[in-house]
């Protein structure tokens, strides 16, 4: 009996290690990092190619590389998947942020992660190392302009800040980003999505020109509907239409008295005038009246 009694209390032993070591060793929050994953449309999660859930999403995971893929739910989505890699670090949250449109270049967001600094600061700062994509975008904290992408931002003070990214021809993204203790960087990968809308300085130039010229023969078009004449009595009762300002030139047409028509221009005593059936000839300023 008393055999029996040492091996039962041996084997709650070996269960009660068992169980120590998993909550402190294996599943202590302190050797893990958080993530969370955010998405427009919802889409599933996949980490590592294994299905974890869908957004939003937010576990723990141990420190490390991970592959992240999020495929768009839904019937009938013409929104497309989305698929990186992401770092998890100890005691710090990473954080997914993406808004998938119908291609790459019409979607947008964000990776932000946070990682200790390694050399000491300067009083209660971190920083904020910024990348974007396409680069080149303009930077702004708290709406002062910093410089453009790639940057690095130092001795940022501790607290909440605005951080904005703008580039011509892409949508403004701006986010808050929390520096929670000294000594550590706010690292942000921003993917910015293209803004169909927006024109270049060469298509607005091509714009104006095009309005200019269309306001140009609009304007002509006004100034000769405003000179007019009128027939007048001729000894045939009606006056030849010609093709050229002269009388030998070729008939065209004939014109009655009493009719008005438009006309362009004046050589020598001879008038341009615009046919019915849209066509130009010229009659003599013998037999014409100007309005």
């Amino acid at each position: 009996m008393k055999r029996k009694l040492i091996v039962l209390a041996a084997l709650v032993s070996i269960f009660t290690i068992a169980i120590l070591a998993r909550f402190f060793i294996f599943d202590n929050p302190g050797a893990t990092g958080r993530i969370k994953i955010l998405s427009s449309p919802t889409a599933g999660v996949f980490i590592n190619d294994v299905g974890v859930g869908k957004t939003p999403f937010e576990d723990r995971l141990k420190p490390g590389e991970y592959s992240i893929r999020l495929i768009p739910e839904g019937e009938g989505s013409e929104s497309i998947a989305w698929e990186g890699k992401v770092s998890i670090y100890a005691h710090t949250l990473t954080y997914i942020s993406r808004e998938m449109g119908t291609s790459d270049l019409t979607s947008a967001g964000e990776i932000l992660s946070v990682v200790k600094i390694d050399s000491k600061p300067k009083g209660e700062t971190g920083e904020i190392e910024l990348v974007t994509d396409p680069p080149g975008a303009i930077v702004f904290l708290n709406n002062e302009e910093k410089g453009v992408t790639p940057l690095i931002l130092q001795d940022v003070p501790v607290g909440e800040h605005e951080l904005a990214v703008y580039l011509p021809g892409f949508f403004r993204r701006t986010k808050k980003i929390q520096i929670d203790k000294k000594g550590y960087r706010v690292q942000a990968s921003i993917k910015m999505a293209l803004d169909k809308s927006h024109k270049t300085l060469e298509e607005e130039l091509e714009k104006a020109a095009i309005e200019a010229t269309k306001e140009a023969d609009l304007n002509k078009e006004e100034e000769i509907e405003t000179k007019t004449l009128m027939i007048l009595d001729t000894p045939t009762g009606f006056l030849n239409v010609r093709a050229e300002p002269s009388v030998s030139g070729n008939k065209v047409s004939e014109v009655k008295p009493g009719e008005e028509y438009v006309y362009a221009e004046e050589d020598d005593g001879w008038y341009k005038i615009l046919l019915e059936n849209e066509e130009n000839g010229w009659v003599h300023g013998d037999y014409v009246e100007l309005n």
